[in-house]
């Protein structure tokens, strides 16, 4: 069963037809709607969308990045994911870093001790021995969204947080996205986090149970609605792929994959604003 592209083909109609023109950083301008949800049901098969080919290396390179605390382009660069070329180059930067984004927020955010020594906390450790703790926890939260360091990054955090929730032995999780990219960041965001899921649980001994994601300025650049519309048009295969883990070592930003069964429609091309 697939109902995941459906759901997200819907988002674009939404978009297309209801969102409002509005000016934006890159200035390409974009079509926006504010406030959406998106559901998975994991069960139904890893979240990879089949009405066009996904850059499935890049996404799970970009997850490897994050969970292993790095902020550096070479090693994205080394492993041929080249998503965050355009905002380090627009940033002016020289250092071969883009700041204290996601991974650097993840494993290591800073705080104070109370003698005003600095005490460097690791999101991702916290969570799985929360998580392992106390299931029924309602802190079970990582945020990339730290105030006090977003003048040090080459772009603040688009997916701004998420939340893990246990029942009857399924792990789901919900992230929350401030500014959505919909045909091109969105697939991404959808599958990354899907991948999370799975990862997290299986450290925890559990079997994923939901993918939500939360979505605020959820919008379509003008250069993605000829893009969008066609995407839309495309009839959903009805499966979607199924997902085999190996070697799984969160904390250490490491596991191997296998995507089997992946049927999808040909890759739609657009530009990567930045």
């Amino acid at each position: 069963m697939n109902s995941l592209d459906k759901k997200y083909q819907d988002l674009l109609v939404d978009i297309l037809f209801g969102g409002e023109q509005k000016e934006d950083r890159t200035g390409t301008g974009t079509i926006s709607v504010f406030g959406k949800q998106i559901r998975h049901d994991m069960s139904e098969g890893f979240p990879l969308l089949t009405t066009k080919k996904m850059a499935v290396k890049q996404i799970f390179v970009e997850l490897k990045w994050f969970l292993k605390g790095r902020s550096d382009i070479q090693y994205l660069q080394d492993n041929n994911c080249h998503i965050w070329d355009g905002d380090y180059n627009k940033s002016g930067r020289t250092d071969g870093n883009l700041g204290r984004i996601y991974g650097r927020q993840w494993r290591g955010w800073f705080s104070y001790n109370p003698d005003g020594s600095i005490k460097v906390i690791d999101q991702i450790k916290n969570l799985i021995e929360g998580i392992k703790e106390n299931p029924s926890g309602r802190r079970h939260i990582v945020s990339a969204w730290n105030v006090g360091e977003l003048d040090d990054m080459v772009l603040p955090p688009c997916h701004y947080g998420f939340q893990c929730y246990v029942n009857d032995g399924k792990l789901s999780l919900m992230w929350n996205q401030r500014s959505v990219d919909t045909f091109l960041g969105l697939p991404f965001n959808i599958a990354s986090y899907g991948m999370l899921l799975h990862l997290l649980a299986e450290e925890v001994g559990m079997i994923p149970g939901e993918l939500i994601g939360n979505l605020g300025d959820t919008h379509l650049y003008l250069n993605h609605v000829e893009q969008a519309t066609e995407q839309v048009y495309r009839e959903p295969f009805n499966h979607l792929p199924k997902l085999e883990l190996s070697n799984v070592d969160v904390l250490n930003g490491k596991f191997d994959y296998k995507i089997k069964d992946y049927e999808y429609h040909p890759k739609i091309k657009a530009t990567l604003n930045n």
